[in-house]
């Protein structure tokens, strides 16, 4: 990995002289491959400095605590050398992520689908809790989100929820989250204080773009109907809502959120697009079957990838076998430990085949 980083530090010179070659500028296109890459090596370089930062700090604290006779001081370094370890292994993975072949749907934004599984009203619930989660994460790294379909219950639960994240390598970092979530709790409802499982699947796809998925009109059946919800004004007024059905494959896309029915309808292709381009690449070659064996997980919504277990507030990742004890932290969206050790983990995979 190290070699890696001492070879990029040597192109982003080399890319540096080629930015400002006349030639280069002349060459749009040209321009802003160089451009793009200049910024990629930059950020892991830029990583590369604070890690070799930390290693100096670990080093200081270490010979800090050796020589140090006092309690008190004793308890203090030690705890400031647990976390440099952590911050250090948290940019290992992110580096080595980085430094991971890329997948053609890295840079892409993503279309994720959250329903409850098993578990009735509380696997509901908890569907409204991981959407929570997933919009406080892409808020905390600048990303944005954008509700494209939402079916809640009169409790303030979601049985399912669709909604778009744009921003930069956003399927990179989130495409290990599909799979089944599994909660351990106590329900509000249990009044014997017995603890319940209840799941909910998270599906992640990377959007399609209209050109790369060309989908004939004939071949879709369109139905338009009242919207149903808790209530509200336009509710079961107007035929604003739609179901549009891709006969080929079957995947039926429903969308009732918008007042329009012509903002349904766009809301609905965009995820019908999504599902079709998961379907075709999922399909088309035997090839692609094969790296989905080994990456972290198969992306498939059955598996079990992760349970949040409320009484012992600690949330376990079963691929990678990481156990946190901040259940509440993570709810808030601090995805950054799980998302960079998921990252390394398939980078090392990656790197073996």
């Amino acid at each position: 990995m190290f070699e890696k980083l001492d070879k990029l530090s040597e192109r982003l010179n080399e890319l540096e002289k080629l930015l400002s070659d006349p030639d280069i500028l002349s060459n749009r296109s040209l321009y802003q491959q160089y451009a793009k890459e200049h910024s990629d090596v930059s950020e892991v370089l830029c990583l590369y400095v604070k890690y070799k930062k930390i290693l100096g700090e670990i080093e200081e604290t270490q010979v800090m605590l050796h020589d140090n006779t006092e309690e008190e001081m004793i308890e203090f370094l030690g705890k400031e050398l647990a976390e440099l370890i952590n911050n250090k292994e948290n940019l290992e993975n992110e580096i080595r992520s980085i430094l991971a072949p890329r997948d053609k749907n890295d840079d892409r934004n993503i279309i994720m689908e959250i329903r409850a599984g098993t578990g009735g009203e509380e696997a509901a619930l908890f569907s409204s809790e991981l959407y929570r989660m997933y919009t406080h994460y892409a808020e905390s790294v600048g990303w944005k989100t954008e509700n494209l379909s939402s079916n809640p219950t009169g409790t303030g639960g979601l049985k399912e929820v669709i909604f778009s994240v744009l921003g930069k390598d956003v399927y990179r970092k989130l495409r290990h989250e599909s799979g089944t979530h599994r909660v351990q709790r106590v329900p509000q409802t249990e009044s014997s204080g017995r603890i319940h499982t209840s799941a909910v699947t998270v599906a992640v796809l990377p959007e399609a773009k209209e050109v790369e998925v060309s989908i004939d009109p004939k071949e879709l059946r369109i139905d338009v109907f009242r919207s149903s919800g808790p209530g509200g004004q336009h509710v079961n007024t107007t035929d604003s809502a739609v179901r549009i059905t891709h006969l080929p494959t079957g995947i039926v896309v429903s969308c009732q959120d918008e007042k329009s029915q012509h903002k349904n309808k766009a809301k609905a292709m965009r995820v019908l697009r999504a599902r079709v381009k998961e379907k075709m690449e999922r399909e088309a070659a035997s090839q692609i079957a094969q790296n989905r064996k080994v990456q972290v997980g198969s992306g498939d919504r059955s598996e079990k990838i992760r349970t949040y277990n409320y009484p012992q507030n600690r949330v376990t990742d079963h691929r990678i076998n990481l156990t946190l004890y901040k259940l509440q932290e993570i709810l808030e969206g601090n995805l950054n430990d799980f998302i960079t050790a998921l990252m390394a983990a398939w980078a090392d995979k990656m790197s073996k085949l």
